[in-house]
């Protein structure tokens, strides 16, 4: 094992990082412009002129007209945006949607409660691939669809749709179209006419821009309304003080694309090396994502035999941050509803990892991954035990030498009570409380699910805690197999861990 650490970022398609530029820009906009848009002094029209040459920049960029864009505070709002009010202007006249299985959850959950509201919802079939089977579409639209939903490139295997002819068939039978933009922007042309849709979404987030800021394309003449509503912002279709220094951010990141989308060559090559290492280090594994039609920065591989979970947890470790997906479904411990649609079993589903460059992401960087990775699947990394529900019995949680760290998040123990002897620590502060984490003990790292534990568990490995497992199945895989030793103990005597307190500056002595 090395000892040298690298620090390589490989989950763009789940955030990328603010560029300089990017910073600068919303930086100048929160000292000098930080007026209200909707004043009419002159601090609130600068603020607003900010915010309408960034409608122009963004309109540029995916070659529609600044009144065809509507800014939003993530993509996921402008998702259920578009679904919400469609459905509104079109139910119970016409009361199907077709979409396609792969969509982000924002879609799939929002379609999800539209059900519940009566919409007919028919997904499309998809090849291995996450390829949309075509000849299914004209057959599924009927009298009484009123939205085709296909997102443009998809965020866990990188797959490209044929939007284009998508809308044809769509439209030659009077249905508009909404595509899910998001990873596509920045890492692929985008023109709205030529792809013929009605509908965008767009997230800055995912181009190097700040979060909270989305945009939604509405073409001119397709139905919209406004889905918040207290304000006339956005010519009324977004109620709400527009956030001038993230829409700024925006347009930044969409600036700097000219430099950006010619680099995605590279890009490309680069991913298809790390594919073709990966086979050469474990020849078994199976690749998910397309060679061709892909995202030029995204690779799907699934490592039999190995969890992905323990494989992130491990790679994290040593500095390297992957995915097993989409991050707006991460710590659920159920398999992604992407890879089950193209035939994944729940088994090959939970071996998979997502690998998503910048294009910055080098050579080196690469090499540096590939190592941890051989290190790991040949036993070289630090070993984390699971341990059964079955085995954290009575005489496990009475026992003195055992160490129980609940690393749940808050609104996860309001619904469950935890273990008893347990010590509540924050998941996502783990530097403010480990000092507190006996050595000397067998510590057993528990969550909900059984999936956030262990990356805590790999970090107290680094922290020369040698005695750590996490539990199989959480609080909840603990409550269904011992449903006793939980109606009688959980909840008791159970301590919240208090973080370190800062340390005080030492006083200054007088001159």
């Amino acid at each position: 094992m090395f000892h040298l650490q690298r620090n390589v970022y490989l989950d763009n398609n789940a955030t990328t990082r603010v560029t300089p530029h990017v910073a600068r820009a919303m930086s100048a906009v929160l000292k000098r412009r930080f007026g209200n848009p909707s004043s009419l002094y002159r601090i609130g029209r600068d603020a607003a002129a900010v915010v309408e040459d960034a409608r122009q920049v963004v309109a540029t960029t995916i070659h529609a007209e600044p009144d065809e864009i509507v800014f939003t505070g993530s993509a996921t709002e402008a998702n259920n945006q578009v679904l919400t009010v469609l459905t509104d202007i079109h139910y119970p006249t016409r009361r199907k949607i077709v979409s396609t299985p792969i969509e982000h959850p924002s879609v799939m959950a929002t379609l999800a409660h539209l059900e519940g509201r009566g919409v007919s919802v028919e997904f499309l079939p998809v090849d291995r691939l996450g390829r949309v089977v075509l000849a299914a579409l004209d057959a599924a639209i009927d009298t009484n669809t009123f939205l085709v939903c296909c997102m443009l490139a998809n965020n866990e295997l990188g797959t490209i749709q044929d939007v284009v002819q998508v809308t044809r068939t769509a439209h030659a039978r009077g249905v508009t179209v909404l595509s899910d933009c998001v990873q596509a922007l920045g890492k692929m042309p985008i023109d709205v006419r030529a792809l013929g849709i009605d509908y965008a979404t767009f997230s800055a987030h995912k181009l190097h821009g700040p979060k909270g800021v989305g945009a939604v394309f509405v073409r001119r003449g397709a139905p919209f309304r406004a889905f918040l509503h207290g304000g006339h912002q956005e010519a009324g279709m977004r109620a709400g003080t527009e956030g001038v220094h993230n829409i700024a951010g925006f347009a930044a990141a969409c600036r700097a694309l000219p430099t950006v989308l010619p680099r995605m060559g590279e890009t490309a090559r680069r991913t298809q090396l790390l594919a073709d290492e990966l086979r050469r280090l474990k020849p078994d594994i199976v690749i998910n994502s397309p060679q061709q039609g892909c995202l030029p920065n995204t690779l799907s591989v699934t490592f039999p035999d190995v969890t992905n979970t323990v494989l992130m947890a491990a790679l994290d470790l040593y500095g390297v941050a992957v995915s097993a997906g989409s991050a707006c479904s991460a710590g659920e411990t159920k398999p992604s509803h992407v890879l089950k649609a193209i035939g994944l079993s729940d088994d090959a589903a939970h071996q998979t990892i997502r690998f998503s460059l910048a294009e910055d992401t080098s050579v080196k960087d690469l090499r540096y991954v590939l190592r941890v990775l051989r290190d790991h699947l040949d036993g070289k990394t630090p070993a984390i035990r699971a341990l059964r529900a079955s085995q954290v019995d009575h005489h496990f949680l009475f026992d003195d030498a055992n160490y129980i760290l609940d690393v749940r998040f808050w609104h996860e123990r309001k619904l469950l009570k935890g273990l008893p002897n347990s010590h509540e620590a924050s998941f996502v502060s783990f530097k403010k409380y480990v000092h507190h984490v006996p050595r000397n003990k067998h510590v057993l790292v528990v969550c909900m699910g059984g999936v956030d534990a262990i990356p805590i568990a790999y970090a107290l490995k680094s922290k020369r805690c040698d005695n750590v497992s996490f539990l199989l199945g959480g609080v909840v895989g603990w409550r269904i197999a011992q449903p006793d030793l939980y109606a009688r103990y959980a909840g008791t005597n159970v301590t919240a861990i208090e973080p370190r307190a800062p340390r005080r500056a030492r006083p200054r002595l007088p001159p």
